[in-house]
């Protein structure tokens, strides 16, 4: 239809409207400035990109065909002159050997410095110092609707390129290993195979996000762990080669709320968390928390889920007084925590 008026236009000597030189001009040098944007980022951000190509023991039942490795890949970003690699955790998880080709064409050994699942991040590390390392932004300034760039190597390719914009913000993802992630961003930027651990930049070319996962089947539904979550978790590998977590020492149940017990306790929320375990000798514990506890609170924010109090949890500082609102026989009373390391860090 549109063809045909446009040939009308064209045998009665006519333009359409909004089709006129003033109206190409500006169409034009609306998509130089869109095109300006994205060049200016990727050129500032393309030397610090990095393809990861990983090799991992096969289960014994490929061993048994004679197929010894299987073979994946994913991006990176360099973070430091001196050889870190932000990337995912899952494109190095159980990796026997990974190796790191740069924008300049070498190919490097690199080693898994940390990895932690929970956030989907890694960090490896090349034996090289004087590299490009990427400039970092502000995570927490973000607008949806503000212009993005997502880089990576897929497939050894480097510096692929796509843009849009961020679709929304504080969306939650749950990773492989079963915990939430908070506060992911989440884009229309396209994510194309082997772009897993690549940066999402911003129009200046400062990283914003690490580009971890696609909905499959989903047509834009794509999503970026926040920088300033990636820094924290980064600074935790670098030093210690894991994420110290708080531990509160409970296991507890989402339960529906009755409805008289929430109005007299002032809480909106129709659900709550009830404690349905206590380790003996676990921060829980030593505040005086007992089984069947309704937890509705964690400093001043609403505990509706059971995803509510992990996230309360994991993103604690280890020693830090937690403040939980507890719902007893007698009313809602503060209960002051200080969660501990986990177990398992505490015997390493």
């Amino acid at each position: 239809m549109e063809t045909a008026q446009l040939l009308m236009h064209e045998a009665n000597g006519t333009a359409p409207a909004g089709s006129g030189p003033g109206a190409a001009g500006d169409e034009a040098a609306a998509l130089d400035a869109y095109s300006r944007t994205v060049i200016g980022a990727v050129d500032r951000l393309g030397p610090a990109v990095a393809s990861l190509a990983v090799a991992r023991p096969a289960p014994e039942r490929l061993r048994r065909r004679g197929l010894h490795e299987l073979r994946g890949g994913g991006s990176g970003v360099i973070i430091a002159p001196d050889g870190y690699i932000l990337t995912n955790s899952h494109v190095v998880n159980g990796s026997a050997r990974v190796e790191v080709r740069l924008a300049d064409g070498r190919a490097l050994a690199a080693e898994v410095v940390g990895n932690d699942p929970p956030t989907d991040l890694a960090v490896v590390r090349v034996a090289e110092g004087r590299l490009a390392a990427a400039a970092l932004g502000d995570s927490s300034r973000l607008r949806v609707g503000q212009l993005v760039v997502a880089m990576g190597s897929p497939l050894g390719f480097q510096a692929t390129v796509t843009a849009g914009v961020v679709s929304a913000l504080g969306r939650t993802l749950r990773a492989e290993s079963g915990r939430l992630i908070e506060n992911v961003i989440q884009t229309d930027a396209a994510l194309n195979p082997g772009n897993s651990g690549g940066p999402l930049a911003d129009a200046r070319g400062l990283v914003i996000g690490v580009n971890t996962a696609v909905i499959a089947g989903s047509q834009g539904l794509c999503f970026a762990i926040p920088i300033n979550t990636a820094t924290w978790v980064a600074s935790q590998l670098i030093r210690y080669g894991r994420v110290q977590r708080a531990y509160l020492g409970v296991s507890a149940q989402t339960v529906t709320l009755d409805r008289r017990i929430a109005v007299a306790a002032g809480v909106e929320a129709p659900t709550a968390v009830r404690l349905t375990e206590v380790q003996p000798g676990s921060a829980a514990a030593t505040a005086g928390l007992k089984p069947g506890d309704l937890l509705v609170g964690a400093n001043g924010r609403p505990l509706a889920t059971l995803d509510d109090l992990l996230l309360a949890v994991g993103g604690h500082a280890v020693g830090a007084r937690l403040t939980l609102d507890v719902l007893r026989g007698d009313g809602r009373h503060p209960v002051h925590t200080y969660p501990t390391k986990m177990p398992a860090e505490e015997k390493r």
